[in-house]
């Protein structure tokens, strides 16, 4: 082949998400992606050995970065590079070409980050953002129809997507807005410098994050890698004012430990539950045509509700990986007990027993949550419900099912909000009429 037709189909396959007839397409690291052949039935559970080498290879690269590359020991700049250079690594690893749609997506944003106005600076990485990663879902999808890769290149820059948007938003704040208009916690997080491009990268790119997430704020991330992050932390719960004449160094090891049980069980019960109730008889003949609506209807639940330990596991070994290193420090409880949930995106024991859409949304894919506050919901002026539920079904993808999910999730969450504002109105108005009634006839309500 000419060099000139290879540098053709090499951009075929980066950029284009197309492959070329001429060039093999390679998805990731070959001897892995050979193991996830599907038609191998003696490897059938194997389609995510990639993701689960890259997390189990950063959960060790993880404990060795905070133990010898400890801020002590190291500069700033090493350990941010140390932390990008490793996280693409393990993008190509997983990826292959694919991993060029977050370099350039990277690249460009960074663009706008040093050239923009700060008054604008946030819109242009927004838009930017959120239209290179639809295209990516489109062309994806319904273009090339590749449909659900074994190893999706668009959750790693779903995840780049929240990071860009976040920093975007809190540079404006710092630099583009008043104090006083600034909410409590954008105050905190508001940034008064620019990061450097090696900043920058290492927040989008670092090997703890960069495949599975989970979003995170800036200033915490620079303070993680400066050495600052937990003691940061235990002065916001004033520390020194319980007694204490120096600060600890409290270790992660114990919640690490907890979390890698979490995860164990959770891909134990995912391979048990979708070894029994298979995904794939939705679409099966006999199922379709033949089963009575009830019947379908009850399946598809028990689908459903088998497939979130996939999710429990992807997510607990994200945050394990991140406390690992050493981040993901939130404070001390009421018990005295350090905390390690900074990070962590889902309460799995609320999940299963929350009694309300309301219960179920802050404690499923948290950060994700916590991102669309900060980026829709506390800054539109207008519908801010309608528009939030609108942002995560464009950031989810394309399919027309997460239109109707999070659509149809409007008028339940204002639906409850009402309920909830018609309860609680009631029992204030039955409260201020019981108060006033004692204050009349004190002697009447004695009895």
């Amino acid at each position: 082949m000419r060099k000139w037709d290879l540098a053709v189909c090499l951009i075929h396959n980066c950029l284009l998400s197309r492959p070329c007839p001429q060039l093999p397409l390679r998805n990731g690291s070959l001897p892995f992606h050979q193991l996830q052949n599907p038609e191998n039935q003696e490897l059938g559970r194997s389609l995510m050995v990639n993701f689960v080498a890259c997390q189990l290879f950063a959960l060790f690269a993880a404990f060795w970065f905070r133990i010898y590359l400890h801020p002590g020991k190291t500069s700033s700049q090493v350990r941010h590079a140390f932390a990008t250079i490793l996280g693409i690594y393990f993008v190509i690893f997983c990826f292959g070409w694919y991993s060029v749609h977050l370099f350039v997506l990277v690249l460009m944003c960074y663009g706008i980050m040093v050239s923009a106005s700060v008054s604008n600076i946030h819109r242009y990485s927004f838009f930017v953002a959120m239209g290179y990663l639809t295209i990516c879902h489109i062309s994806r999808i319904y273009i090339f129809h590749y449909g659900i890769l074994t190893t999706d290149f668009s959750g790693p820059l779903m995840i780049v997507t929240q990071k860009i948007t976040t920093l975007a938003f809190q540079v404006h704040d710092g630099l583009g807005r008043r104090t006083e208009d600034l909410s409590a916690e954008q105050h905190r997080l508001a940034l008064k410098v620019k990061p450097s491009f090696l900043e920058y990268s290492s927040y989008l790119l670092n090997f703890m994050s960069v495949i599975a997430g989970p979003c995170n704020n800036f200033k915490d991330y620079v303070a993680f890698i400066e050495g600052r992050h937990i003691h940061m932390k235990l002065l916001e719960v004033n520390w020194k004012q319980k007694d204490f004449h120096s600060l600890p160094d409290p270790s992660p090891t114990g919640a690490v430990i907890h979390k890698l049980y979490v995860t164990l069980g959770s891909l134990l019960l995912f391979l048990t539950l979708t070894k029994s109730f298979p995904v794939t008889c939705l679409v099966d003949d006999w199922f379709v045509h033949e089963a009575n609506f009830l019947a379908r209807l009850c399946y598809l639940y028990v689908v459903m509700q088998a497939s979130k330990p996939k999710y429990y596991f992807a997510w607990t070994l994200a945050d394990a990986v991140n406390n690992a290193a050493g981040f993901g420090f939130s404070g001390v409880d009421k018990n005295g007990n350090f905390c390690w949930d900074l990070l962590s995106n889902l309460n799995i024991w609320k999940i299963e027993t929350a009694t309300s859409f309301k219960m179920y949304l802050e404690n499923w894919n948290i950060q994700t949550s916590t991102w669309l506050k900060c980026v829709c919901y506390e800054r539109v002026p207008w519908y801010p419900t309608v528009l939030t539920f609108i942002l995560s079904a464009l950031w989810h993808g394309v399919y027309p099912g997460y239109y109707f999910t999070f659509l149809t999730g409007v008028p339940v969450t204002l639906a409850a909000r009402a309920g909830k504002h018609l309860l609680f109105s009631h029992s204030y108005d039955y409260s201020d009429n019981e108060r006033k009634l004692k204050n009349r006839w004190p002697e009447q309500t004695k009895k």
